[in-house]
Parts: C-alpha cells; sequence; structure tokens
C-alpha cells in the first residue's frame, strides 16, 4: 500500500514523540521502530526523520546527547523532554479527533 506524502509527514510528529515516550532512542532505532509499528506500511528514511528530530530539538520537545553505543561508536540519543510530553498529549487529542470523525463517516458510508 502506497502511503500519501501528506500523511506520512503529518503523522511524524507524534509517532517520533511516542516512540521517544517509550525511551532515549537514536536515529536508525527510531526508524526501525516505526516500521516494526507500522507492520512495514511505513518506509522512513534519514532524509525524512533527520529533520523532525532538528525541528523537535529546536522547539524544546526533545533533547539530543552524544553518547557511546555498545559497540563503542558515538551516537545521537534523543529523548522526550517535559514540553514534549505535553505536546504529544496535544497531538493524542488532535489525531483522536480526527480519527473518530473518519470512523463515523465511514461507518455511515458501510451501512448506506
Amino acid at each position: 500500500m502506497d502511503m500519501s506524502k501528506d500523511l506520512i509527514a503529518a503523522s511524524a510528529t507524534p509517532l517520533v514523540l511516542a516512540i521517544l515516550a517509550e525511551g532515549d532512542s537514536y536515529g536508525y532505532a527510531i526508524i526501525k521502530r516505526v516500521t516494526e509499528l507500522s507492520g512495514g506500511h511505513l518506509q522512513w528514511t534519514d532524509g525524512m526523520l533527520y529533520p523532525v528530530l532538528h525541528r523537535l530539538e529546536r522547539q524544546g520537545h526533545v533533547a539530543a546527547k552524544w553518547s557511546a553505543s555498545e559497540n563503542g561508536r558515538r551516537r545521537k540519543y534523543y529523548r522526550i523532554t517535559r514540553k514534549g510530553r505535553a505536546q504529544l498529549a496535544a497531538q493524542r487529542q488532535q489525531w483522536q479527533a480526527v480519527d473518530g470523525t473518519l470512523r463515523g463517516i465511514w461507518m455511515k458510508e458501510c451501512t448506506a
């Protein structure tokens, strides 16, 4: 199934924040988690993820620090901030409203 670029872009912020709410992570692991959570329907790239992470960092929704990984390589780890958790809660409410609206209209479609 091809996913609309608009839908992918719109869902990027809540997905990244929700994944970071699970725990600190780095870019490649976030990309893998999105693929896993979507059952393979969302295939993110570095070029799609890092602008989102950098924007969220500028907005104060995530913080980043360099750390050594298990194999000794340095990685930039991201964590959600208090402000990011508040943003995630707001995003969740917005997406639930959209989801409820679509479910309502689609249910009418199915019974018509």
